[in-house]
């Protein structure tokens, strides 16, 4: 865990229930493993970031955010120049946020709080109005839309074997008859465990893999049709098609 930043413990020390930060990054900067006694809202105004936790990964692109719960540990890599906006909120402030990591959907209004509220001067008053904006940014928090763009990790070492042979080649198509030979177990076996330890289907992971690798590619300007075929994907129509079931925008669409 990394050492507290001098201006989180200057907040703890205030008192205040919100407070903001913004730093830009360079392409391929890491944020190493790291926790924080604050829930936060990972944002960036510009540019796309993968974010790791416990359990899972995120492709974070500017549309979207992740809450971060309190003392989860969590790594962030900036695909490309980033632009971050942080949100942190202390546990008693509002016991009702999610206890849980997320990706969440960024309305034009949370946006508009959010870059407002780098701009506050610290510490506020809670009946200034820096104080009031912060309480609205606070109850916009707390009505985060939820989005699927989450892939968890199973702890099985088998499961675990398949998942990285995925996520290193998302256009790999062999079946789960295939893995059950190479695991020498049932297949009916692995289906299990993957519902169990996921919540998907093996066949639902993977194309969930495949999409937030999309995302990924789209992010750094790659064409459609090469994405597409390069994650096993018979046409790009068929790419566009399974993607905009999920994100409910086509690929061209998503990061405008």
């Amino acid at each position: 865990m990394t050492p507290t930043p001098h201006f989180l413990a200057e907040f703890r020390r205030s008192g205040m229930p919100v407070t903001s930060r913004a730093i830009d990054y360079p392409a391929g900067h890491v944020i190493d493993s790291h926790a924080h006694a604050e829930n936060q809202l990972i944002y960036a105004v510009h540019g796309v970031m993968m974010v790791a936790a416990e359990g899972g990964q995120w492709i974070v692109p500017p549309t979207r955010g992740i809450w971060m719960p309190a003392e989860l540990t969590h790594r962030i890599r900036c695909i490309g120049v980033v632009h971050m906006r942080s949100i942190y909120v202390r546990p008693d402030a509002a016991p009702q946020l999610p206890r849980r990591s997320q990706a969440v959907g960024i309305s034009p209004l949370l946006r508009e709080l959010i870059l407002a509220a780098t701009e506050v001067e610290q510490p506020y008053a809670d009946n200034s109005r820096a104080g009031r904006l912060m309480r609205l940014l606070l109850d916009e928090l707390q009505a985060l839309p939820v989005l699927p763009l989450h892939l968890p990790q199973p702890a099985d070492p088998r499961l675990r074997r398949i998942c990285a042979r995925l996520l290193e080649r998302p256009g790999d198509v062999s079946t789960l008859s295939h893995w059950a030979r190479l695991l020498a177990v049932d297949v009916k076996t692995i289906q299990r465990l993957f519902t169990r330890e996921t919540g998907m289907t093996f066949g639902q992971w993977r194309q969930q893999a495949r999409l937030l690798r999309a995302l990924e590619r789209l992010a750094t300007g790659e064409k459609v049709v090469d994405i597409a075929l390069a994650l096993g994907y018979d046409s790009p129509s068929a790419f566009a098609t399974m993607f905009k079931r999920q994100f409910g925008q086509t690929p061209s669409a998503f990061f405008r």
